[in-house]
Protein backbone atom coordinates (compact mmCIF):
# COMPACT_ATOMS: atom_id res chain seq x y z
CA UNK A 1 0.00 0.00 0.00
CA UNK A 2 2.00 3.61 -0.79
CA UNK A 3 1.11 6.04 1.65
CA UNK A 4 0.02 9.34 0.20
CA UNK A 5 1.26 12.49 2.39
CA UNK A 6 -0.78 15.35 -0.35
CA UNK A 7 -4.23 16.72 0.00
CA UNK A 8 -6.08 18.35 -3.35
CA UNK A 9 -8.09 21.76 -2.15
CA UNK A 10 -9.76 24.41 -3.45
CA UNK A 11 -8.69 27.79 -2.14
CA UNK A 12 -10.56 30.65 -1.17
CA UNK A 13 -10.09 32.18 -4.55
CA UNK A 14 -11.40 29.32 -6.44
CA UNK A 15 -8.01 27.79 -7.67
CA UNK A 16 -6.99 24.34 -6.92
CA UNK A 17 -3.95 23.47 -5.46
CA UNK A 18 -1.86 20.52 -3.76
CA UNK A 19 -0.82 20.51 -0.17
CA UNK A 20 1.79 18.48 1.37
CA UNK A 21 3.45 19.13 4.69
CA UNK A 22 6.14 17.39 6.66
CA UNK A 23 7.76 17.28 10.02
CA UNK A 24 11.58 17.70 10.98
CA UNK A 25 13.22 17.60 14.17
CA UNK A 26 15.15 20.53 13.28
CA UNK A 27 14.56 24.72 14.21
CA UNK A 28 12.94 27.13 12.58
CA UNK A 29 15.81 28.58 10.37
CA UNK A 30 17.25 25.19 9.52
CA UNK A 31 14.35 24.39 7.82
CA UNK A 32 13.55 27.91 6.70
CA UNK A 33 17.16 27.19 4.36
CA UNK A 34 15.68 23.52 2.92
CA UNK A 35 12.81 25.97 1.56
CA UNK A 36 14.83 29.35 0.52
CA UNK A 37 18.55 28.65 0.42
CA UNK A 38 19.71 27.17 -3.50
CA UNK A 39 22.12 24.24 -1.83
CA UNK A 40 19.47 23.04 0.13
CA UNK A 41 17.10 23.44 -2.58
CA UNK A 42 19.76 21.51 -4.79
CA UNK A 43 18.73 18.35 -2.44
CA UNK A 44 15.28 18.22 -3.30
CA UNK A 45 13.79 20.62 -5.71
CA UNK A 46 13.53 19.63 -9.08
CA UNK A 47 15.20 22.20 -11.01
CA UNK A 48 18.13 24.51 -9.75
CA UNK A 49 16.68 27.60 -8.33
CA UNK A 50 18.68 30.63 -8.41
CA UNK A 51 17.89 34.25 -7.09
CA UNK A 52 19.44 37.08 -6.07
CA UNK A 53 17.57 38.19 -3.26
CA UNK A 54 14.31 36.85 -1.84
CA UNK A 55 12.21 39.88 -1.93
CA UNK A 56 8.63 40.41 -3.62
CA UNK A 57 9.62 41.42 -7.39
CA UNK A 58 12.59 39.59 -7.89
CA UNK A 59 13.09 37.21 -10.41
CA UNK A 60 13.86 33.64 -9.99
CA UNK A 61 15.70 31.15 -12.24
CA UNK A 62 14.95 27.99 -12.81
CA UNK A 63 17.28 25.35 -15.20
CA UNK A 64 18.64 22.27 -15.22
CA UNK A 65 15.38 20.50 -15.02
CA UNK A 66 14.90 17.65 -17.28
CA UNK A 67 11.10 17.73 -17.16
CA UNK A 68 11.15 21.52 -18.23
CA UNK A 69 12.88 24.30 -20.06
CA UNK A 70 14.52 26.98 -18.45
CA UNK A 71 12.45 29.69 -17.27
CA UNK A 72 11.98 32.45 -14.53
CA UNK A 73 9.46 32.93 -11.90
CA UNK A 74 8.73 36.16 -9.53
CA UNK A 75 8.79 36.51 -6.19
CA UNK A 76 4.99 37.36 -4.72
CA UNK A 77 5.88 37.34 -0.75
CA UNK A 78 9.11 36.63 1.38
CA UNK A 79 8.74 36.94 5.03
CA UNK A 80 12.19 34.91 6.35
CA UNK A 81 11.94 32.27 8.30
CA UNK A 82 8.47 31.40 7.74
CA UNK A 83 6.66 32.48 4.30
CA UNK A 84 8.16 32.54 0.49
CA UNK A 85 5.89 32.39 -2.34
CA UNK A 86 6.86 32.75 -6.20
CA UNK A 87 5.45 32.03 -9.88
CA UNK A 88 7.15 28.68 -11.30
CA UNK A 89 5.94 28.42 -14.67
CA UNK A 90 2.24 28.87 -15.21
CA UNK A 91 1.64 27.96 -10.92
CA UNK A 92 2.65 29.16 -7.97
CA UNK A 93 4.24 27.66 -4.76
CA UNK A 94 3.80 28.55 -1.50
CA UNK A 95 6.56 26.74 1.57
CA UNK A 96 5.14 27.76 5.15
CA UNK A 97 7.60 26.96 7.90
CA UNK A 98 6.06 27.00 11.81
CA UNK A 99 7.60 25.99 14.64
CA UNK A 100 5.80 23.14 16.46
CA UNK A 101 5.85 22.99 20.24
CA UNK A 102 7.58 20.15 20.42
CA UNK A 103 10.73 21.75 19.16
CA UNK A 104 10.16 19.99 15.61
CA UNK A 105 9.05 22.34 12.83
CA UNK A 106 6.65 21.64 10.17
CA UNK A 107 7.51 22.42 6.40
CA UNK A 108 4.07 23.26 4.39
CA UNK A 109 4.72 23.05 0.34
CA UNK A 110 1.60 24.28 -1.35
CA UNK A 111 1.60 24.08 -5.15
CA UNK A 112 -1.46 26.58 -6.40
CA UNK A 113 -2.16 24.80 -9.93
CA UNK A 114 -3.22 26.82 -13.36
CA UNK A 115 -5.34 23.73 -13.93
CA UNK A 116 -6.75 21.26 -11.75
CA UNK A 117 -5.96 17.94 -14.37
CA UNK A 118 -2.31 18.43 -13.00
CA UNK A 119 -3.24 17.64 -9.20
CA UNK A 120 -2.54 13.82 -9.25
CA UNK A 121 0.80 14.37 -11.57
CA UNK A 122 1.88 17.45 -9.40
CA UNK A 123 1.14 15.61 -6.12
CA UNK A 124 3.22 12.70 -7.17
CA UNK A 125 6.32 14.56 -8.09
CA UNK A 126 6.15 16.91 -4.94
CA UNK A 127 5.84 13.44 -2.87
CA UNK A 128 9.22 12.13 -4.51
CA UNK A 129 10.87 15.34 -4.52
CA UNK A 130 10.00 15.54 -0.17
CA UNK A 131 11.03 11.95 -0.02
CA UNK A 132 14.66 13.39 -1.45
CA UNK A 133 14.55 16.08 1.10
CA UNK A 134 13.59 13.35 3.94
CA UNK A 135 16.29 11.74 3.28
CA UNK A 136 18.95 14.74 2.89
CA UNK A 137 17.44 15.81 6.32
CA UNK A 138 18.53 11.98 8.13
CA UNK A 139 21.66 12.53 6.14
CA UNK A 140 21.83 9.75 3.87
CA UNK A 141 22.55 10.46 0.37
CA UNK A 142 19.08 9.51 -1.30
CA UNK A 143 15.87 8.10 -0.67
CA UNK A 144 15.46 4.60 -0.08
CA UNK A 145 12.66 2.08 -0.63
CA UNK A 146 10.50 4.83 -0.99
CA UNK A 147 7.54 4.55 -4.45
CA UNK A 148 8.38 5.36 -7.58
CA UNK A 149 6.75 8.49 -9.52
CA UNK A 150 4.44 6.16 -11.21
CA UNK A 151 3.15 4.08 -8.03
CA UNK A 152 2.28 7.45 -6.69
CA UNK A 153 0.65 8.77 -9.44
CA UNK A 154 -1.19 5.80 -9.46
CA UNK A 155 -2.27 5.91 -6.12
CA UNK A 156 -3.36 9.71 -6.14
CA UNK A 157 -5.34 9.16 -9.07
CA UNK A 158 -7.14 6.14 -7.37
CA UNK A 159 -7.48 8.92 -3.81
CA UNK A 160 -9.66 10.78 -7.04
CA UNK A 161 -6.89 13.67 -7.30
CA UNK A 162 -7.77 15.24 -10.61
CA UNK A 163 -5.87 13.82 -13.35
CA UNK A 164 -5.13 13.85 -17.15
CA UNK A 165 -2.60 16.25 -17.77
CA UNK A 166 0.13 15.30 -20.15
CA UNK A 167 3.19 14.20 -18.70
CA UNK A 168 6.45 15.42 -20.07
CA UNK A 169 8.71 12.40 -21.19
CA UNK A 170 5.88 9.58 -21.28
CA UNK A 171 4.94 8.17 -24.65
CA UNK A 172 0.91 8.01 -23.60
CA UNK A 173 0.37 11.79 -23.06
CA UNK A 174 -2.92 10.71 -21.50
CA UNK A 175 -1.63 8.68 -18.43
CA UNK A 176 -0.42 12.04 -16.32
CA UNK A 177 1.32 15.18 -16.27
CA UNK A 178 4.66 16.38 -15.22
CA UNK A 179 6.95 15.05 -12.66
CA UNK A 180 7.99 18.63 -10.30
CA UNK A 181 11.02 15.85 -9.73
CA UNK A 182 13.98 15.31 -11.99
CA UNK A 183 13.61 11.56 -12.46
CA UNK A 184 11.59 10.07 -15.40
CA UNK A 185 7.70 9.46 -14.89
CA UNK A 186 8.76 5.72 -14.71
CA UNK A 187 11.87 5.46 -12.29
Amino acid sequence: MTILTGDFLTLDDGRPAVRLTRAYRRPVEQVWSYASDPAALARWFPSTFEAAELRPGATIRFFDDPQMPESTGTVLAADAPHHLSYTWGADEMRLDVTALGDGSTRLTLTNVLESADTAARNAAGWEVCLNALDAADRGEAEASSTPAWKELYDAYVAAEFPSGAPVPGSDDATRGGHTPDTSTPDA
